[in-house]
């Protein structure tokens, strides 16, 4: 505070001298000549002090603000010294504290984000190392048993491998999920888009999955008996990637007797909606928001239970976004949940009838 007071009283003696010294200098020459000059002497005297004053005060007002703002622009990396130059610095000080406001907006927005990132950065490095060290520990574990002396016991031997083997399928099956994330996410995985039949490719991951779905008693159903086929534009073997993560979810997450149903409806501007809904345990509210994120899970402890590489729900957004189209989801603790995303339908191009008419 005391510096402050210093550099104010500095830049005040200063200026005051400066137009002392000058105002004295004008007053010498006026009093030599104004025995020659008497009509309009205080009236010119009072113009030239103040355009002396002004010239002076406001040189020397522009010199103080530019080197202090100059200095905070350097201070703070808001623009490199050569984009300043030798221009003259507004003496506005409304102006230069709009300016320092929307940069420090600018700026505290961009570290909100940094945070953000970091935040989930250590989280996903956290999930990662958790996801691979299990399995891994595990056939570790088996191996070391093996090594010291249970291998000579065959019935343990191929009990323990199959264990160890079932730890490395998981470990693949991880990477595989990891690299397939990445490549979305980078843009390096090209979508193959073909026609085909929504209603049937539904069915087929029905068929896949009905021994799954035997264990609980889940039935797998559509909402109607869809008779007629319904044609889309997209890639056949990602949205059936989507189609299989979402009913295992239902399975996962369902409850015994339960039911896994899909439904398919026409939406406006030549689009369809996939609806998958089951009447399992459903997601409270506070976890919808993160529930695509990369190995959030929202019970811990069950899905790991139940396996899988916590990356399920994030795949089945990249590739329903890397479509352009949209997923949603909702869902009732307790009652059950609905994911749904949108395609785009075929288009129907109507029948012309170019048989010869008879007469």
């Amino acid at each position: 505070m005391a510096e402050n007071f210093k550099k104010s009283y500095r830049f005040a003696y200063l200026s005051s001298l400066y137009i002392t010294l000058l105002l004295t200098l004008i007053l010498s020459v006026f009093l030599y000549i104004v025995s020659l000059l008497h009509v309009g002497f205080i009236i010119g005297f009072a113009l030239v002090s103040y355009a002396t004053s002004f010239i002076i005060i406001q040189y020397r007002v522009e010199k103080f603000i530019y080197r202090r703002v100059r200095k905070i622009y350097d201070d703070i990396e808001m623009l490199d010294v050569d984009d300043i130059g030798e221009s003259p610095v507004t003496t506005d000080m409304r102006t230069l504290i709009k300016e320092v406001e929307k940069f420090a907006l600018q700026r505290k927005s961009e570290i909100e984000k940094l945070n953000i990132r970091e935040t989930y950065r250590k989280e996903f490095m956290g999930n990662v190392s958790h996801e691979l060290k299990t399995p891994l520990f595990t056939v570790q574990g088996y191996i070391l048993t093996l090594l010291d002396g249970a291998m000579k016991d065959p019935k343990i031997l191929d009990k323990y491998l199959n264990r160890a083997n079932k730890g490395v399928e998981r470990l693949i099956y991880i990477v595989n999920d990891l690299d397939m994330i990445t490549k979305l996410e980078t843009g390096d995985l090209n979508l193959n888009y073909v026609n085909f039949d929504i209603v049937e490719l539904v069915q087929s991951v029905f068929d896949l999955f009905e021994m799954k779905a035997s264990k609980k008693n889940i039935a797998l159903t559509f909402d109607m008996n869809y008779t007629q086929p319904i044609m889309v534009h997209a890639d056949k073997e990602r949205i059936q990637q989507v189609l299989s993560n979402l009913i295992v979810n239902s399975i996962k997450y369902g409850k015994e007797d339960g039911t896994t149903e899909v439904s398919i409806e026409d939406l406006i501007r030549n689009k369809t909606i996939v609806r998958v809904t089951d009447n399992g345990e459903g997601i409270a509210q506070a976890h919808i928001p993160r529930l695509f994120e990369r190995f959030y899970r929202v019970d811990k402890s069950g899905s790991r239970k139940e396996g899988g590489s916590g990356l399920g729900l994030a795949i089945v957004k990249h590739i329903i976004e890397a479509h352009h189209e949209r997923i949603y989801v909702e869902s009732d603790y307790r009652v059950g949940s609905e994911f749904s995303f949108t395609l785009e339908k075929v288009k129907k191009f109507p029948v012309v009838d170019v048989s010869p008419k008879t007469a």
